[in-house]
């Protein structure tokens, strides 16, 4: 089986470098216009509750069913969301959660251990059932900390959670087909689905 796991496309708040998380913001213009079609086309394709990924699998997978995973929603940034780095560059919090190496509780949102837990619950119990199925390819389309967490956890080669950044309209590929047996995927290659540079 081969797992497509992929990041919606750009947003306002992307664009300017601001935490996004439970924030519910659409696609910017930006974002739309440079999305293009994937090359194949599934009959199901699932997102997470928040627009901007229903949005790109819209514009990815036109034809497919769209299902929500609840749990796929991205990391909840608490008090640092909407803001950027920089804004913050002097907020106690916000240097104590970095000094931890951005692994921490957020005050008002979750930590990253939180966060992969639910994230990595709903991707095992998707896959588990699309193996049962015989449901080939599983198309994802989500966030990029779901990206970050599942791979951290299932991805082979290993990197850690913050080694697996993906640009926005873009992936992983994966290959499951050690899943039932050793619960790890196989990095396959990364796809980019942007007008002029699509794969």
């Amino acid at each position: 089986m081969t797992v497509y796991l992929l990041r919606h496309g750009e947003t306002e708040y992307n664009a300017r470098w601001r935490y996004l998380g439970k924030t519910d913001q659409p696609l910017s213009s930006k974002g739309r216009e440079e999305l293009a079609r994937a090359g194949f086309s599934p009959e199901v394709v699932y997102v997470s509750p928040l627009c901007r990924t229903a949005q790109t699998a819209g514009i990815l997978f036109p034809e497919a069913e769209q299902r929500i995973v609840p749990d796929f929603s991205e990391m909840d940034f608490g008090i640092f969301e909407g803001r950027s780095a920089d804004e913050m560059a002097d907020d106690l919090a916000y240097r104590q959660w970095v000094d931890g190496g951005c692994l921490g509780p957020i005050p008002e949102g979750e930590s990253k251990d939180a966060f992969s837990a639910r994230t990595c619950a709903a991707f095992a119990a998707l896959l588990d059932g699309a193996v049962a199925a015989g449901e080939d390819p599983l198309v994802i389309v989500a966030h990029g900390g779901t990206q970050m967490a599942v791979l951290e956890r299932y991805g082979r080669p290993h990197r850690d959670f913050y080694a697996w950044p993906a640009r926005n309209g873009g992936g992983y590929v994966l290959d499951a087909s050690s899943w039932e047996q050793e619960r790890t995927l196989t990095v396959l290659r990364t796809v980019q689905y942007k007008k002029g540079g699509s794969v």
